[in-house]
């Protein structure tokens, strides 16, 4: 993710482009997918996924992922950075898909 210094808002490449919150456990994507739905309803269904690292069996090496498709209108640098405000507060980041 590249920054917008003039502002600290992260730049958008591609307006349309699918969002991934990577989080470490089912409960932290499930309390993140809600606080987002709350103040972000344009969002619409959020979907949560499992995402096991590569090579790894056991579930303890799983992260999580809110699969976010973009607006309508395609995401914004406030809407990017209150994503990433989110991610951070669950121990997690942003990535685009």
């Amino acid at each position: 993710m590249t920054e917008n210094h003039t502002t600290d808002l992260p730049d958008v490449v591609d307006p349309f482009v699918r969002q991934l919150l990577v989080l470490p456990d089912r409960d932290t994507a499930d309390e993140a997918a809600e606080e987002l739905s709350a103040a972000h309803p344009d969002l619409g269904e959020l979907e949560i996924v499992r995402d096991a690292l590569a090579g790894e069996d056991d579930a303890e090496d799983a992260q999580w992922l809110v699969v976010l498709d973009p607006p309508s209108d395609g995401w914004t640098p406030a809407l990017l950075h209150a994503l990433d405000t989110v991610a951070t507060s669950y121990e997690g980041w942003r990535e685009e898909a």
